[in-house]
């Protein structure tokens, strides 16, 4: 996730989530803006979508007014929940008649011998046996035989990035009113290093409270010291080896771990997305890495790992950065078991993986390239999910066929494979092989056309109705002349929501249809263009949609990256959004992050009766707070949250939400 596009930093040139890039797509695709322009013009403009567009902020306020003093008598949501209040301070906040509990912490002990966390005193051994910095991704699988599968199970936590500033004590200095941050040293490098990858942790309902297991044997931290093996057709093909592994079958680590999901088998997917950040040094002369790197921003080098690791320097390690960038597959009830980069999904800057069982039974995998002006993915495996013989399943990702989606004006969805010999994509565009398109997939979906999008992050699909909704989190890089009354808003700083219904309602269908579920920003202000139904009080809009989940009463929850103080006046939260019937496109508030954090990794438990999710950098930025006002490091925080200690620093963390006396999430 770019966090430039949503606000400021003075560290951005040590943090990895400030070091989005410029866009690296020159291709002559048609953007997502264009489509949408094409696809709907001729029809907003007869339903009077010009005049709307042109009703002052005052008169589009009144409206919203009007509609929040009706809606409790109209609303025929899915959703019923007395929501939060937006705004911005330094708590967290939830529904009334709900708790809100921090179940899993930044530095605290997941093993009976993990050592204390001492924020004064960090070291990457210590850091190895805790629960891992920045949470993202949630996932929960019951445990096999649980008597309750909602109150006993495994969680998987994807830990994305560091930041330095957040952490430790005593490396920002204010001289003559400007800030700096010193140098990362080797120790520093080795616990952030540890502090990235992912904690699988075996949890318990207590007393109607959820904790976590210590002395289970499923308890585990990946970090980039974790062995871990690519499958699929890139493996073992020489763009993947390296002088540390000449086989080109074993990585070290993964890194910058966003969004994911759980396969129907029960393991859990892993979307590593910036790993650019992470590379420092010069290609060779000549390498053919090089237009490759390029189209991923490969280097941009805010963590400069090469100065402490070789591998990561890419004068001595020229194929290192083409084994990161994959999707990661973990068995978390096998605590022996290998890791493995499924590299048949792709290489690019990957939100997730979410993946549903389609009707004939294989498994299609929706993949966002977080990245502007690049592209939505969809993965169809070969064979079928077979619910009976789940080691038959444990390789359904490594064979099977990647498409990217082109969105035409007339409503048509269409998802073009990306296989070597077919279309453009031969040796005569400098593709030997299979391996070559999955490592160069960004190229390969340049020339077949796909549609140019605006940062797709997570993509989640409806298994029963055949629907997939695509996060579009804003692309502030759009230009005006790109823009005109059916899609109103340059530098479109707020995104929106498209859905796809596929074709027969079938997940592995080639074709689709599709439509904007959503423009997303103020509704009170009309030359933002937002969409949200008249229902919608003045506390249920948001802007910046990133991550998602369908619950198992099939009703959408979307959380946000980019909601603060200047940007909307409220933080980031999780909303609930319904998406049938006379309230779609009606939102409500349901839980608010404190100040500078982000809101992760929404995920239900199967009877809907707990919802976790994750708080992630708590306390980055505090300029634009009024409340605060001036940058927020180490010992000058914005907030304390979860804590509020003043020796403790703020801790991104995983929250478990449950109803008062029991019962289902927003019913």
């Amino acid at each position: 996730m770019s966090a430039d596009e949503r606000r400021e930093s003075p560290f951005a040139a040590s943090m990895l989530e400030h070091a989005d890039a410029p866009p690296r797509n020159t291709s002559g695709n048609p953007t997502m803006g264009e489509i949408i322009s094409r696809r709907f013009s001729r029809r907003e403009i007869l339903q009077g979508a010009l005049a709307v567009s042109a009703i002052s902020t005052t008169i589009g306020a009144k409206a919203l007014a009007a509609a929040e003093a009706t809606k409790t008598e109209t609303s025929q949501s899915a959703f019923h929940f007395t929501e939060v209040e937006a705004g911005v301070d330094a708590h967290h906040h939830v529904a009334e008649g709900y708790d809100a509990d921090v179940l899993l912490r930044w530095g605290d002990a997941l093993f009976p011998d993990s050592p204390s966390f001492d924020p004064a005193r960090q070291a990457p051994e210590a850091q190895a046996r805790q629960f891992g910095y920045n949470n993202d991704f949630v996932g929960y699988l019951p445990m096999p035989g649980a008597a309750d599968p909602s109150s006993h199970g495994v969680l998987f936590v994807n830990h994305e990035y560091t930041n330095p500033h957040l952490m430790f004590p005593g490396i920002v200095e204010i001289k003559d009113g400007k800030l700096s941050m010193h140098a990362a040293t080797p120790e520093r490098f080795r616990i952030e290093a540890m502090a990235h990858g992912a904690t699988i942790a075996e949890i318990r309902k207590v007393d109607g409270k959820w904790a976590l297991i210590k002395d289970s044997s499923l308890n585990r931290r990946v970090t980039v010291a974790t062995e871990i093996h690519l499958s699929g057709p890139v493996s073992g093909t020489d763009r993947v080896k390296t002088n540390a592994d000449p086989s080109g079958r074993k990585v070290l680590g993964t890194l910058n771990n966003c969004s994911g999901a759980m396969t129907p088998w029960g393991t859990f997917v892993s979307g590593e997305e910036n790993i650019h950040g992470y590379f420092s040094g010069a290609l060779p002369e000549g390498h053919r890495e090089t237009a490759n790197y390029q189209r991923l921003s490969i280097p941009l080098a805010p963590y400069a790992w090469g100065r402490f690791e070789d591998r990561f320097d890419l004068s001595k390690e020229p194929n290192e950065a083409n084994r990161f960038g994959w999707v990661v597959e973990v068995d978390p009830f096998d605590p022996q078991s290998v890791p493995k980069k499924r590299t048949a999904l792709g290489r690019f800057k990957h939100e997730g993986a979410d993946n549903v069982v389609a009707k004939d039974g294989r498994v299609a995998v929706y993949l966002g390239d977080d990245e502007r002006f690049d592209y939505v993915y969809k993965f169809v495996t070969a064979s079928r999910f077979d619910p009976t013989n789940r080691a038959a399943n444990m390789d359904l990702l490594d064979t099977g066929t990647l498409h990217v989606a082109k969105f035409s004006a007339d409503g048509t969805v269409l998802w073009l494979p990306l296989v070597f010999g077919q279309g453009p994509l031969t040796e005569a565009n400098g593709f030997s092989n299979q391996a070559d398109v999955l490592i160069e997939t960004r190229r390969a979906a340049d020339l077949v056309g796909a549609t140019k999008m605006d940062r797709p992050e997570d993509i989640t699909p409806h298994a029963a109705t055949g629907r997939v909704y695509i996060m579009l989190t804003n692309n502030t890089k759009r230009k005006p002349d790109e823009v005109d009354a059916a899609n109103p808003r340059a530098e479109n700083a707020f995104g929106h929501i498209i859905e796809i219904i596929e074709e027969s309602g079938n997940h592995a269908a080639t074709r689709g249809r599709w439509e904007i579920l959503l423009k997303c920003g103020d509704p009170s202000v009309a030359a933002v263009g937002a969409t949200f139904s008249t229902e919608t009080s003045k506390n249920g809009w948001f802007g910046m949609p990133d991550n998602a989940v369908i619950d198992s009463a099939g009703r959408l929850w979307v959380a946000t990256d980019g909601n603060d103080a200047k940007a909307t006046g409220r933080a980031d939260g999780l909303w609930a959004v319904d998406t049938d019937g006379p309230s779609r496109a009606t939102s409500k508030l349901f839980f608010r992050v404190p100040h500078g954090a982000e809101m992760c990794g929404p995920c239900f438990t199967p009877d809907d009766t707990t919802a976790f999710v994750a708080v992630q950098h708590p306390a980055d930025d505090g300029p634009d707070w009024p409340e605060f006002g001036r940058y927020s490091y180490y010992e000058d925080l914005s907030t304390r949250w979860p804590d509020f200690k003043p020796d403790m620093p703020a801790r991104p963390s995983v929250v478990a939400i449950t109803r008062k006396g029991g019962g289902k999430i927003g019913t």
